[in-house]
């Protein structure tokens, strides 16, 4: 096994007892792990209104003897992410970072359109991604909103707008070899661009799907994440797991 990741996404801290209490009970469950995961990717929506007070409890909840990867999804706002979050000068763009994990780059990309449920990676996104991407590196890209429609609670207006960027992208670069995503509220994999997609559970809440029973959400579902198992041979191997209270 070259890399063990977790994932977890759609924290919507908004200073209510209950998003502190899950997105706490998450963490503390990875921290407690016998096998430390290599890193946790945080796949968008860590605060619910954009606030800086969101965003200095999600810094205190992240916080681990790992490293925490984080992008932005479409309930969050630039300027307060970059100071509160990452404790950098505000700023208006794309909040874009590659990290180097165990030889493989993982690319947490900024998919948000201000103001927008859709996501899109924009001009200047994919000419970094094009530019961070090492044609003898491995790579994993994570980003917001799924490409792809994955059921029916999800509609057309909340994934990401031109996949057909994206898939221009995978194409050129064959050493890629898996894209996460979050947004859906609802674990799922499929495949994009000949490559595996993930989409990782929500810690807020979950969305049912159209065989689960009436109302979209299940606020009691307990607070979910994936693990990512990357092997030697560049296979990616995903397990979900929900974390009991």
């Amino acid at each position: 096994m070259r890399l063990l990741l977790a994932q977890i996404s759609d924290l919507h801290l908004d200073g209510s007892d209950r998003a502190t209490r899950r997105a706490t009970q998450v963490m503390d469950y990875l921290r407690a792990l016998p096998r430390p995961v290599d890193a946790v990717l945080v796949t968008g929506d860590i605060a619910d209104h954009g606030e800086e007070a969101e965003y200095e409890e999600a810094a205190r909840i992240l916080d681990a003897p790992f490293p925490v990867l984080t992008c932005p999804g479409n309930h969050d706002v630039r300027a307060a992410y970059r100071k509160a979050l990452l404790g950098r000068p505000p700023a208006d763009g794309p909040v874009n970072e590659v990290h180097r994990i165990g030889g493989v780059a993982i690319l947490m990309c900024d998919a948000t359109i201000p103001g927008r449920d859709e996501g899109r990676l924009d001009a200047e996104t994919l000419a970094w991604m094009h530019d961070v991407l090492d044609p003898d590196t491995p790579a994993l890209i994570a980003f917001h909103q799924p490409p792809v429609v994955l059921h029916h609670p999800l509609p057309d207006s909340g994934r990401l707008e031109s996949p057909g960027d994206l898939a221009a992208l995978l194409d050129a670069h064959p050493q890629v070899v898996g894209v996460l995503t979050g947004h859906a509220h609802t674990a799922a994999a499929s495949a994009f661009g000949g490559r595996p997609l993930v989409v990782g559970p929500a810690v807020t809440w979950t969305l049912r799907l159209p065989w689960e029973g009436d109302g979209p959400a299940d606020r009691e579902q307990p607070p979910g994440l994936a693990f990512h198992i990357l092997d030697d041979d560049l296979r990616l191997t995903t397990h979900y797991r929900v974390v009991l209270p």
